[in-house]
């Protein structure tokens, strides 16, 4: 853990901040898993105007082991002919243990050809990731994907 606060901690400061200041992280860090997922399910609602997500016709692609947390690669698919009649407007991506719940909306029509994206993803810590397809017919799609992070990524405060 040393190492985790040797880039934000001088050698310097008062010895008196140093626990503080890591029991502060510690809190943000180990906050109950109940608590980020309504955060992260409340991020979903807003992106989908309270209409429940089914699963199903989406695929998230993303390594369920990563060593760092720094730059994770992920592709979002979602079924459909992306014809006038039927195609997905975007595709959200939502994160539990992240600071921002709601990582991403891409957004897609027709013209757009396929409905996938791919993009990287910094990762706080292992979490459960989920990507929701928002089709032309106002239902929602979903898949997630549980990641392992064994070296997280950095932390807003």
């Amino acid at each position: 853990m040393s190492s985790l606060f040797s880039s934000h901690c001088r050698s310097d400061a008062p010895a008196g901040r140093r626990p503080f200041l890591g029991g502060l992280l510690a809190i943000a860090l180990l906050r109950p898993a109940a608590a980020a997922t309504e955060t992260m399910q409340a991020a979903i609602r807003g992106f989908t105007g309270g209409v429940a997500p089914q699963p199903g016709g989406v695929t998230l692609d993303i390594p369920p082991l990563v060593e760092n947390g720094n730059a994770v690669p992920l592709t979002v698919e979602a079924e459909s002919p992306m014809t006038e009649a039927d195609h997905i407007r975007a595709i959200g991506i939502f994160n539990e243990r992240n600071p921002q719940p709601h990582v991403l909306t891409a957004v897609l029509g027709p013209w757009s050809g396929t409905a996938r994206i791919g993009t990287r993803i910094r990762l706080a810590t292992s979490q459960r990731l989920v990507a929701v397809a928002a089709l032309n017919d106002g239902s929602f799609r979903f898949a997630e994907a549980q990641v392992v992070v064994t070296l997280a990524a950095c932390v807003e405060g």
